[in-house]
């Protein structure tokens, strides 16, 4: 998740600081492990954060907002 404030900036800049750290810590993984998946965004953020390198995002009140209302 971004920063709950400051909008799509921030949220660009949450993304990109979460992807280099992913960066960083890809090659010290121990055999065996790998850090393929970076799960980032959700609904209002999520083209954002596909921009950004996500490759799971969380995009659950755009597809079922005002269901069972």
């Amino acid at each position: 998740m971004a920063s709950l404030k400051g909008g799509l900036d921030v949220a660009r800049r949450d993304f990109i600081a979460l992807r280099r750290m992913r960066d960083r810590l890809q090659p010290l993984c121990p055999p065996g492990v790998s850090l393929d998946e970076l799960s980032m965004g959700m609904s209002g953020d999520f083209e954002v954060a596909i921009e950004e390198g996500a490759t799971i995002v969380r995009i659950g009140s755009a597809l079922f907002e005002g269901v069972g209302n």
